[in-house]
């Protein structure tokens, strides 16, 4: 795949404050890439610049190979902020017919995206509804349909789950997968580490404005495992464990959570249980989620127990 982004050594400073220091990292054309980090992190000021409202302190952006152009790039980008910027007393049609336009597109066409979106997310009864009566779950499917229907290049999601229900989640998600599909770049900004999980290929995970680590999900929980297994064995007796090659972590009737001691494999593991007459009904690695790869890393710390605590 092409790279559509590339951000090289971005700084940006509040006063004091280092918002952003010394980020780098590249996004693939039709790629899904998570940005996380806690609240705080430097999430929000990253993406204001690949978005030309905030300008870099030090630093370059790239977009499309050439250097980032906020005037004329900012076309190709469909940015949906975290916090919600529609005006209250529009009716909805309309105001997605005005931000469509706004993006460019000819009232026919932005008319023709909007009917088609509406209907894709079965928004269509609520063309003449005001913006102020909707529900924050109906807000964010709205400011969803306006972030993309303009076709982006690249579209960046800042917390787009926020407020939506499972139901509405999963529609949303099946978007996501769909314009990925169709070559569409998304940049997807979150807290939540099992959202980024389920969708993402690539990421990069900051806090405190720094990277703590970046590359494909598969490979980073490869690189953080710890030898952890789920048996389907009966109950390991005290005499078993004696001379197991693996530590018993957490057991149950019929599965046990087990780690695999220094020097030893799962076929020691497998040998030595078949040794013992022990009838094995699964064997399955166990991978470290994202979010206990970042407790991990950045330790007992106010952002780790954010994470925890999501």
């Amino acid at each position: 795949m092409s790279e559509l982004l590339r951000v090289e050594h971005l700084k940006k400073y509040f006063a004091n404050q280092k918002a952003v220091d010394d980020i780098s990292f590249s996004v693939s054309e039709g790629e899904i890439f998570g940005l996380l980090g806690p609240n705080g992190a430097g999430k929000t000021t990253l993406i204001r610049m690949i978005t030309g409202i905030f300008y870099p302190d030090s630093g370059s952006i790239t977009f499309q190979g050439k250097p980032f152009d906020p005037i004329h790039d900012v076309r190709h980008i469909g940015y949906m902020p975290e916090e919600r910027g529609l005006y209250k007393k529009m009716k909805i049609g309309e105001h997605a017919l005005y931000l469509a336009q706004l993006k460019g597109l000819s009232r026919t066409d932005a008319l023709h995206q909007v009917k088609q979106w509406f209907e894709r997310l079965e928004m269509q009864s609520w063309w003449n509804k005001k913006v102020e009566d909707l529900s924050k779950g109906m807000s964010q499917k709205l400011q969803f349909v306006s972030t993309v229907l303009h076709e982006p290049k690249l579209i960046i999601l800042d917390e787009p789950f926020s407020g939506l229900d499972p139901v509405n989640s999963n529609l949303i998600k099946d978007e996501i997968h769909r314009l990925a599909k169709n070559g569409s770049t998304i940049l997807f900004s979150t807290h939540r580490m099992e959202q980024v999980e389920e969708i993402c290929e690539k990421i990069i995970l900051v806090n405190k404005g720094e990277k703590i680590l970046d590359g494909t999900v598969g490979a980073i929980k490869q690189q953080f495992k710890q030898n952890h297994f789920r048996i389907g064995i009966p109950a390991p007796t005290e005499e078993l464990l004696r001379h197991a090659p693996f530590d018993l972590i957490r057991t149950s009737e019929q599965q046990q959570i087990v780690q695999i001691r220094e020097g030893k494999s799962t076929n020691d593991v497998l040998r030595y249980l078949l040794d013992q007459s022990i009838p094995i009904h699964s064997f399955e690695e166990l991978l470290p989620s994202l979010n206990e790869i970042f407790i991990r890393l950045v330790g007992d710390t106010p952002a780790a127990r954010q994470f925890q605590n999501a």
